[in-house]
């Protein structure tokens, strides 16, 4: 007995890296499992149906339930027909994780629009599209009157939530998707859907700078790693689970042996006319710092304590020296 027998679950960039290992798990704890991936490289040139097909096999091959999807989550179309394959293959979709991206890494000043654009349409868009069209599913049945219990768990990151150098465009779809998935679960609960979002750090062909060379299982010979991927996998089987149906709207950081809440935007001190309207340009300047009276809790990046193995991997990949 596993803890999503009879879901169906629908996990996009599932080829490879976490989402490969969510797949798997999900698998393992009963889930049928569509296995999207398009296949393409890390910038998202190209395409190779067989990445996601290698997925789907291992887990009917382990006694589960699988199907492959080679199609692209930014197309909309392809989304509706990923949702669409759950319910013909399945009769039903339960959960949907949402994992599929791309990076194309620049300084904003070198940034052309396409770097833009296609990153925004892989992360935002793709998590949009499966996620419009898993919903609508969901509504229908709810309003057929069977009780609905749905899952989605986004992929934001640590640099949409903190920042990073060099990731603008990376970083301002991942903080989107933060946003999608508090308000999506503002307008999903009352179909009892929960929408949640986790800031993984793992090792994938993104985390080692997009380099083709090493496989997901490469990396330094140790007891314990702490950015293997599947590190990630149990956390995201947990919310997709019924035992997690009342955690919804919230972001986790997801690291190692580590599972972290995230606070996202909250208000700090106030800073008031001194006569009661809009402030003279002048008070302001004599008055800002009275915003700053009390130092923030400076963020550390879990980053410090997995640099470690990630250097180990960039220095076997022949990143660095």
């Amino acid at each position: 007995m596993g803890t999503l027998d009879g879901k169906v679950a629908l996990v996009t960039g599932a080829g490879r890296g976490i989402g490969r290992e969510e797949a798997l798990l999900l698998a393992r704890e009963g889930a049928a499992v569509v296995v999207n991936d398009l296949g393409g490289e890390w910038d998202g040139a190209g395409a190779d149906p067989r990445q996601a097909q290698a997925v789907a096999d291992e887990i009917v091959a382990a006694g589960g339930e699988a199907v492959a999807n080679h199609d692209s989550v930014a197309d909309d179309g392809a989304a509706k027909a990923m949702v669409a394959q759950a319910v013909d293959e399945f009769g039903h979709l339960d959960i949907v994780v949402n994992n599929a991206g791309v990076l194309r890494d620049k300084m904003v000043f070198n940034l052309a629009t396409e770097d833009i654009l296609t990153v925004i349409q892989v992360h935002l868009m793709g998590t949009f599209n499966t996620i419009r069209h898993a919903a609508a599913h969901w509504r229908q049945r709810a309003k057929q009157g069977e009780e609905v219990r749905g899952s989605v768990v986004n992929t934001s990151s640590t640099s949409g939530i903190f920042g990073n150098v060099g990731q603008t465009n990376y970083g301002a779809v991942k903080a989107a998707i933060a946003s999608v998935t508090q308000i999506a679960s503002m307008e999903l609960g009352r179909y009892g859907v929960n929408v949640n979002g986790i800031c993984p750090i793992a090792r994938t062909r993104l985390t080692l700078l997009g380099s083709n060379n090493i496989s997901d299982q490469d990396g330094p010979a140790v007891e314990w790693d702490p950015i293997d991927p599947a590190n990630v996998a149990p956390f995201v089987t947990f919310l997709a689970s019924d035992a997690a149906a009342e955690i919804t709207g919230q972001i986790f950081g997801v690291y190692g042996g580590s599972v972290q809440l995230y606070r996202g935007w909250s208000l700090g001190p106030e800073l008031r006319s001194s006569g009661g309207r809009a402030f003279p340009v002048e008070e302001l300047h004599q008055r800002w710092q009275e915003l700053f009276v009390a130092e923030p809790t400076a963020y550390r990046s879990p980053m410090e304590d997995l640099r470690p193995a990630l250097q180990a991997d960039l220095k076997q990949a022949g990143l660095t020296s």
